[in-house]
């Protein structure tokens, strides 16, 4: 705590700095007048210097400058008298009422537990009243809030006063805000990494007892900053973690960009998925934050161990546990297997292999055609990227774009695959009558990283590629990172002929307003959206809403994910122009696209012959 220093006046006669004698030299005043050696006990002394003498008592004065002292210092500094009821609070200092907010005059006549607000599960909490019940000094760190709501890291140290009796009359807190102290989170106040690792160094649970390690990830964060901005990004994560700074956990970090580990000490191992599930349930309701209100999905791996003498093993086991939940579908909460530990080590051998995908001819393009609903016609095809690894064999992009965007290999990728799709279209459509419309998916990476304009240009004069045989497909969240930026770019993508799709449409944090503000040919129903339509008349409603929308916008509305002759029926009756899916075909390499293209030609060649046969027919009768 910050040291107190005190300068003492003496209440006599005044000196001046001209009537002070320099040691070492004699003056004509001395007290023997220049004859002789001084006389004294403090050997020589001038006569001036008797005004330096320190009084006998001088209480007034020693305590006006404590609370002087008192009022300068860093810490802030609370009295509570524990001979009331409630232990209300009767004196601050200044520094108090800087770190929190409060003025002295709110603050007295309170419980200091007001300033934990609602937050009264931390662990540190018990130690403070074990503290106060056994009348001994403590020193803890916990959350506290400041006037505006705010939470701030309060190193505390509680000292009790005792009177002339023994009997404690007083208690006082000396408050420290250590928010960005090491080991602590700036943004949030909670532990950071590695204030996480010293907390559980610490933590002593007893022998039939274990821990509970939690990781979460907010999905899709980075929509939320590119879509809403960093504000509304930050303000997510101090709301997350208001949540769960509510819950009785004996740590709580921010681990990562938009990470957290929690830590429960664990009677009974068999409730490890419950309390997994309150902790989900906790943040299931939607986020109501200064100019937005969010609906955020949770990725979560966890598992159950003791802490031993390395914390560390339970967090990689908890964060490879995370890995699979973020892997699968709907993200659900996975607990640690041993495989997920193998499954860790080889997404590093990955991002590594990553780098040599491209020089190694590893990376492939499967193309799934897009077909219009009432002619049959193939009208378009989407180019699906492939990773024939030479050990793991082949590997869809879920396995791996996301390793490619961390490493930001995906612009090298990226720019490979343009490049293909792009001498694909040119020579599928070499002499075709009606041109195939071939799409791509671009990286949020590579539409930021890259001027998309200038590369677009030289892609198409490289390969020979129509503008009009090209569409790019992008995630919604695209759209929003800087309005002005990119409807600019779109605009001059849509200039040059280029088409814009937007993906899985409606899964994001998508603003309808932007469908009318940029120059969007295309968007893809979601194939989660027309998974078991025909049963779900919520997603019916849905996707009707989609396709008159894309009718009153002149946007092409794509069906991703049919599968069956009911979901293409209930498609056709809504309206929606083109479908996508495995009834048509599943993804094929180019050499079995071209097979399909001829065997589909030549087979709706048949039916439409067929059929005007059977109009003939019917005319003659």
């Amino acid at each position: 705590m910050t040291a107190l220093f005190f300068a003492q006046r003496s209440p006599g006669p005044k000196c001046s700095m001209a009537s002070l004698a320099i040691p070492g030299r004699a003056m004509a005043h001395d007290r023997n007048d220049g004859k002789g050696p001084p006389q004294g006990n403090f050997g020589f002394r001038p006569k001036q210097w008797d005004c330096l003498d320190p009084p006998s008592d001088d209480s007034d004065s020693i305590l006006a400058a404590y609370g002087l002292a008192l009022d300068h210092v860093g810490d802030g500094v609370v009295v509570a008298d524990m001979r009331q009821r409630g232990h209300p609070i009767v004196k601050v200092n200044a520094a108090f009422e800087a770190i929190t907010g409060y003025a002295a005059a709110e603050a007295i006549g309170k419980n200091c537990r007001y300033l934990q607000g609602s937050d009264r599960l931390q662990p540190e909490i018990a130690e403070i009243r074990a503290a106060l019940t056994e009348g001994r000094a403590c020193s803890v760190t916990l959350r506290n809030y400041k006037r505006d709501g705010t939470m701030f890291r309060n190193a505390l140290r509680l000292v009790p006063h005792r009177d002339a009796s023994g009997q404690i009359t007083h208690c006082v807190g000396l408050i420290r805000d250590v928010t960005y102290a090491s080991g602590i989170d700036r943004l949030t106040g909670l532990l950071d990494r590695y204030g996480l690792l010293d907390r559980l160094a610490l933590i002593s649970v007893p022998a039939e007892s274990a821990v509970l390690l939690l990781k979460l990830d907010i999905m899709r964060f980075h929509d939320v900053n590119n879509g809403f901005g960093y504000d509304i990004g930050d303000a997510l994560l101090r709301a997350v973690a208001g949540r769960l700074a509510t819950l009785p956990s004996v740590a709580l970090a921010r681990v990562g960009t938009n990470s957290f580990t929690l830590a429960f000490e664990l009677g009974d191992v068999n409730r490890a998925a419950n309390m997994v599930d309150d902790v989900l349930n906790l943040l299931q309701p939607r986020f109501i934050l200064p100019g937005a209100a969010l609906t955020a999905q949770f990725a979560a791996g966890y598992t159950v161990g003791s802490i031993g003498s390395d914390p560390l093993q339970l967090v990689r086991q908890a964060a490879a546990a995370l890995q699979r939940s973020k892997a699968l579908a709907s993200h659900p909460p996975h607990r640690f297997a041993a495989v997920d530990e193998r499954d860790a080590s080889n997404r590093i051998r990955l991002a590594n292999d990553l780098q040599a995908a491209i020089p190694n001819e590893e990376l492939q393009l499967h193309y799934q055609p897009q077909v219009d609903l009432l002619s049959g016609n193939i009208v378009g095809a989407e180019a699906l990227l492939r990773w024939n690894h030479g050990v793991f064999g082949l590997q869809s992009p879920s396995r791996f774009i996301g390793v490619a965007e961390e490493t930001g290999v995906i612009l090298d990728i990226g720019a490979w695959a343009l490049r293909m799709v792009a001498k694909q279209a040119t020579r599928v459509n070499d002499g075709r009558r009606t041109p195939i419309r071939f799409s791509c998916n671009v990286s949020v990476l590579e539409f930021t990283r890259r001027d998309m304009v200038a590369f677009v240009k030289q892609v198409l004069a490289d390969t020979g590629c129509r503008p009009e045989w090209l569409t790019l497909e992008l995630t919604e969240s695209l759209m929003m990172p800087e309005p002005a930026d990119v409807l600019r770019v779109f605009r001059d993508l849509h200039g040059l002929g280029v088409e814009i799709s937007i993906d899985d449409f409606g899964t994001g944090y998508s603003n309808l307003r932007y469908l009318e503000r940029f120059p969007l040919a295309e968007v893809k129903i979601d194939r989660s959206f027309v998974r078991d339509v025909v049963d779900s008349p919520a997603k019916q409603v849905i996707i009707e809403s989609i396709i008159k929308l894309g009718e009153a916008l002149d946007i092409r509305v794509v069906a991703e994910g049919i599968e069956t002759e009911a979901e293409l029926g209930l498609m056709r009756s809504l309206g929606c122009s083109v479908g996508q899916g495995y009834f048509f075909s599943q993804p094929m390499d180019a050499s079995a696209f071209d097979v399909f293209l001829g065997d589909h030609a030549v087979s709706h060649e048949k039916s439409l012959r067929g059929r005007l046969l059977d109009v003939l027919g019917d005319n003659c009768a």
